[in-house]
């Protein structure tokens, strides 16, 4: 059968092999698509829902050519498809043609209006289907439904008269919530550039200088293979945004090097897993939901990178310990000398990888938006790539870069301009208050139930939704229940968007998981299981958004102190977990342990303190115990007489 395996976006999907004619067309088309954002989103100055009315044709055109109808007849469907792609086209320009004409009819829609309307609705559906699966888009159509005539079948707090089939249409096409609004908006800018900005980092060979700088950094320490894949998987995450694409990028090197260590397959998976899901929540890049928050909220882009980088590192520091204690309870040995390199020769190979992330954010802190640091950085990697023979961009290698940051972009840009279907109907009935006001009724006021329940969703939404479109979904139905009890804009979004990536390591449906167990050959749902279990801090650390100042919304001295006992609460919360520490720790000490762990997470100084004292005091025990265990056998096995020995 003639199609492959696509992850280059979050979800895997179906995509047709395509043949050297249409082969050429996608990357011709591709290639401008990049070079039309990079004019846009730079010096081009054109209408925002002109821009991203074209966004809109340029995506659904390659979608519908690199995306059949049907898994088992890809070819067959291809002259159809090429008649889709031209409607995409069509109704792009449509858009550009007739949008003045509409405004001076004072807004009153004509039928080739509403047909160009109803087109565009139909055929987004239909390839965010090929690119996504079914769940997305029944969920377009239930909240289409809801706004046309389902609505007033219910009865109290939901009920809603409906809307006209003339107006719903006028709404999803011409007004700046539909279609081409702002989640729109969001696409055809940041997270559009952000993803071209990660095909060339990668062409250019970020990739390999990334796994080699993991090897030289880490291969020396217990367990190192793991902790590789822990460290390379937050550098490559960063730059991809999908944990799915993470996960096969690092985990085709790291989960092999982990098993030669000794880890088994199941671990070996679920360590690559945990740490790529990491990887979307590592600034600076962030996968599409930083900039997505960004927009809705009104918070500064750079903000929200800067107050998520001791969030980001103490997520990988709980992976890191859960590897680091596995290791030594296995007995594992750090890996063989020679068979590292060393960090100054890798750094010496590679480091003018450095330069773009230096220019972005030199550009970002400079006061530049984050579009044009983006354009800034994308620019320094082919200048960058110059210093070195061996990573030097050809004129090939730019146009390859151009074509492939178009096409990853396929599967992310059709999640984005479907959700906006979904925002737009939210908005139209005014849906996020209404289920605010649902949760805050469930939780009877509570701000911690509000967060499990919201954290319950996110699990759900997760089993059908990628995690973009997860966490736009909850952000417009679910962050207003937090702000309303009293937690920060800044604190709401972002405990939603850290649980909106649960789903990827959480069973039963857990993408990033299952994916590293094909790698590894181990089994899907025990893989998953385990993943589950490292990514624990996925689960904690959002809680300390709210009831800390962790996110330096207050004051900073307690911030850093709160992040210091943090991640060493969440050591202690590895060692309840694992069962072992310095050695076999029994029942008493985990549940010791695992009362240090809560002391030191609980936003108290007293409890910190406490929760401190009782993990050295711990931890001195285990240490007095293997030391007199040692001189008691070293004793034995040096004196057959059986009288101690003094030693020096």
């Amino acid at each position: 059968m003639s199609v492959r395996e696509d992850i280059s976006g979050e979800v895997i999907t179906v995509q047709r092999h395509l043949g050297p004619k249409t082969s050429r067309v996608v990357s011709a088309v591709g290639i401008l698509c990049s070079l039309f954002h990079l004019w846009v989103n730079t010096f081009g100055l054109i209408p925002e829902i002109w821009r991203n009315a074209i966004h809109f044709s340029f995506i659904l055109f390659l979608g519908f050519l690199m995306y059949p109808m049907s898994k088992k007849y890809p070819e067959k469907t291809l002259p159809f498809d090429f008649i889709l792609a031209l409607l995409a086209v069509a109704c792009g320009v449509y858009l550009v043609l007739f949008e003045n004409a509409l405004h001076a009819r004072n807004e009153v829609p004509i039928l080739p209006d509403l047909i160009a309307s109803a087109v565009s609705v139909v055929i987004l559906i239909e390839i965010t289907r090929r690119t996504s699966g079914f769940v997305i888009p029944i969920l377009a159509l239930v909240f289409l439904s809801y706004a046309l005539f389902l609505g007033k079948y219910f009865s109290g707090l939901w009920n809603f008269p409906g809307v006209t089939l003339e107006r719903l249409l006028y709404r999803m096409y011409f007004v700046p919530d539909g279609i081409f609004g702002t989640i729109a908006s969001i696409s055809s800018t940041f997270v559009y550039l952000f993803v071209l900005f990660g095909a060339f980092l990668i062409k250019s060979g970020a990739g390999d200088f990334i796994i080699k700088l993991a090897t030289a950094v880490m291969g020396r320490s217990v367990g190192g293979p793991a902790k590789i894949a822990v460290f390379a998987s937050g550098l490559m995450g960063s730059v991809s945004g999908s944990a799915v694409a993470n996960t096969v990028g690092t985990g085709s090197i790291t989960i092999p090097m982990m098993k030669r260590t000794g880890f088994s397959p199941r671990f070996a998976a679920a360590v690559e897993a945990a740490a790529s899901t990491g990887g979307q929540l590592m600034p600076p890049i962030m996968g599409a939901g930083a900039f997505i928050m960004s927009q809705w909220t009104q918070i500064p882009y750079l903000k929200i990178v800067a107050v998520s980088f001791i969030p980001a590192i103490l997520y990988f520091l709980t992976v890191a310990f859960f590897v680091h204690i596995r290791a030594k309870k296995i007995g594992l040995q750090p890996t063989k000398k020679e068979d590292i390199p060393k960090v100054k020769e890798v750094l010496k190979e590679g480091w003018q990888f450095f330069i773009p992330v230096v220019v972005l954010m030199g550009f970002l802190i400079y006061g530049f938006t984050p579009t044009f640091s983006a354009c800034a950085g994308i620019a320094a990697i082919v200048v960058s790539s110059w210093f070195n023979k061996r990573t030097r961009m050809s004129l090939r290698d730019i146009l390859e870069a151009l074509d492939l940051g178009a096409r990853n972009m396929v599967t992310t840009g059709v999640i984005l301009l479907c959700s906006g279907i979904i925002v737009g109907i939210v908005l139209l009935v005014g849906m996020g208050i209404k289920f605010s006001m649902l949760i805050q009724d469930i939780s009877g006021g509570s701000l911690f139930f509000t967060i499990v329940l919201i954290a319950l969703a996110s699990l759900i939404l997760g089993m059908g939704l990628p995690v973009t479109a997860s966490y736009i979904v909850l952000a417009v139905l679910a962050a207003p229940a937090l702000t309303m009890l009293g937690t920060s804009l800044l604190a709401a979004h972002l405990v939603i968007f850290w649980y909106s990536q649960d789903a990827n390591v959480t069973p039963p449906v857990c993408l990033a998981a299952y994916t590293a167990a094909g790698i590894a050959g181990s089994r899907p749902f025990e893989t998953g299981m385990e993943s589950w279990k490292l990514a624990k801090g996925l689960y904690i650390i959002p809680l300390l958004f709210v009831y800390t100042p962790i996110l330096f919304e207050g004051n900073h001295a307690l911030a850093v102190e709160t992040a210091v006992a943090a991640a060493i609460g969440l050591y202690s919360f590895a060692v309840f977990f694992e069962g072992y520490h310095l050695k076999p720790v029994s029942l008493l000490e985990r549940l010791l342990f695992a009362a240090a762990s809560f002391g030191l997470l609980y936003p108290n100084l007293l409890l910190h303190a406490g929760g401190f004292l009782l993990f050295v005091a711990l931890t001195v025990a285990e240490k007095m115990a293997l030391r007199k265990k040692t001189r008691v056998h070293a004793g034995v096995s040096g004196n057959p007489s059986g009288e101690k020995e003094e030693r020096p």
